[in-house]
Formats: structure tokens, sequence, C-alpha cells
């Protein structure tokens, strides 16, 4: 029980910083005449998320006979590919697009 709950810590921590950090980063890479816009999509998803989330480690629980280590693996699993589609992102050239926009 101590890992599992050393593990859900970790993600919480992680899972705050993450979302303020990308809604810092969805600011820097919107044009400013359309940031409501983005901002609204940012919240539809984000709400999005919180229930997908859940439902996704409750299901991966459920079909694993009650086995949270998998649902855990498979949550950070979600993680690491979330990071590796992000990889193509180039920060500097979105700023630079969203300013001349």
């Amino acid at each position: 029980k101590g890992v599992f709950w050393l593990a859900a810590a970790v993600a919480g921590v992680f899972l705050g910083s993450s979302q303020s950090a990308g809604r810092a980063m969805a600011g820097l890479l919107v044009p400013a005449h359309r940031l409501a816009e983005f901002f609204g999509l940012w919240t539809f998803a984000i709400r999005l998320a919180s229930i997908l989330g859940p439902l996704s480690y409750g299901l991966i629980t459920w079909a694993t006979g009650g086995n949270h280590r998998v649902a855990i693996a498979a949550t950070a699993l979600f993680f690491v590919l979330g990071l590796w589609l992000l990889r193509p992102v180039d920060v500097a050239r979105g700023m630079a697009t969203a300013r001349r926009a």
C-alpha cells in the first residue's frame, strides 16, 4: 500500500505542475485576439481529462481483476505517451507565429 500511496502522491504533484505549465504554454502559443476561445477549449479538455482519467483507471483495474499496479503502470504510460507526442512542439516558433497573427 505504501508504494501505491507514494505513486499517487508523485502523480498528483506532476499533474498539478504539468497542468499549470501546459496552460501557461497554451497562453504563449495563442494569438492575443483568440485567447478566450482557446482557454475555453482548454477548460473543456481539462474537464474531459478529469472524467476520462479516473474512468480509464477504473476500467483497467476492473479488466485486470482489481490489479491496481497495472492501472498505475497504464497511467504512467499515458504520461510518457503524452510527453512523446509533445516532442515536436517548437515553443519559440509557436510564440513567434502567435505574435504575427
